[in-house]
């Protein structure tokens, strides 16, 4: 099977974890345990998430003050170079010698139309007093928003429209190759009005930039790894009960909240619309159950409505 998996940001630093570079590398190996269980006989990519690497990027650049901040797609290829060596690494110690790792720094267009140009939602960066904000967003032309008691910079999150590199990502597959791309959604980049390619400030969701890297790449099945084994509906409530299947259609209609897993529905039921083939959500822990089709919250269009666990 082509199988692409979708590391969540927990697969590389849980929550509350100082952002170190031990911490980091010791996620990925939890992580990268699970992996190699299904690499044996498919077809492997691995996208993920980069959100507190870049944060803390933003913070180190922040505390230098002799130059200025380098731009967020500057910043996405730093981490997906770092990201990618370490899970290459890791992922290497498991697997047999022979097999053959390559990170590919992933450009992904967008278009400058997209109406998240207009609406920054995407927080990014350290937090900051409302005087302080209002300060920097004045000088620098940021966009802020509120983040519990303080403030932080949001930027546009447009959604991904073309992987420029898909074609070497095929390429690498066809040859055995475990590939590693998209990290945190890809390298955000459009066409200028000269025709040339640039960066820009923005953040690509990283379940929908790999939803269409699953998508282009026509795999077998998108896996979705987070921290909890299933989607669930009245999640946190005494009620809560775990989705073992969906159609996409019936999914989308229980409103799942945009900041947890609201995007990674909307991903696995594009991606189960648009192939006809199976996107599951579900825990690191049970990639090698979720591939098997024994665990995890399985969205396809084989059979309609919804059932639980």
């Amino acid at each position: 099977m082509r199988i692409v998996v979708a590391l969540g940001g927990n697969a590389l630093l849980r929550r509350g974890q100082p952002m170190t570079a031990d911490n980091q590398r010791e996620n990925i190996r939890t992580a990268t345990a699970q992996i190699a269980r299904v690499a044996p006989g498919n077809e492997l990519v691995v996208a993920h998430g980069n959100g507190p690497q870049v944060g803390l990027l933003s913070l180190q650049a922040a505390a230098y003050t002799d130059v200025a901040p380098y731009p967020l797609d500057v910043l996405g290829a730093e981490t997906e170079g770092m990201i990618g060596y370490m899970i290459e690494q890791e992922l290497g110690n498991l697997l047999p010698k022979d097999v053959p790792f390559a990170t590919l720094l992933t450009q992904v267009e967008v278009d400058p139309k997209d109406p998240a140009f207009k609406n920054p939602t995407k927080p990014i960066g350290p937090v900051y007093s409302e005087a302080d904000a209002k300060r920097l967003a004045a000088e620098k032309g940021w966009d802020i928003a509120p983040d519990g008691d303080k403030f932080r910079r949001v930027v546009p999150s447009p959604k991904p429209k073309h992987i420029f590199e898909i074609r070497p990502i095929k390429w690498l597959l066809e040859k055995g190759t475990v590939v590693i791309c998209a990290g945190g959604g890809g390298i955000p980049t459009m066409y200028g009005e000269d025709g040339n390619l640039k960066g820009i400030e923005a953040v690509i969701d990283k379940d929908l930039a790999s939803s269409l890297l699953a998508q282009q790449l026509n795999s077998d099945v998108l896996v979705i790894a987070t921290d909890v084994n299933a989607a669930f509906i009245n999640w946190g409530k005494p009620d809560q009960k775990g989705i073992a299947h969906a159609h996409p259609d019936e999914l989308e209609k229980l409103g799942f909240a945009a900041g947890s897993m609201g995007p990674k529905v909307e991903a696995a039921c594009e991606f189960a619309r648009k192939t006809g083939k199976t996107a599951v959500i579900g825990a690191l822990a049970d990639i090698e159950a979720i591939v098997q089709g024994k665990a995890g919250t399985r969205v396809s269009t084989e059979k309609p409505g919804i059932t639980y666990f």
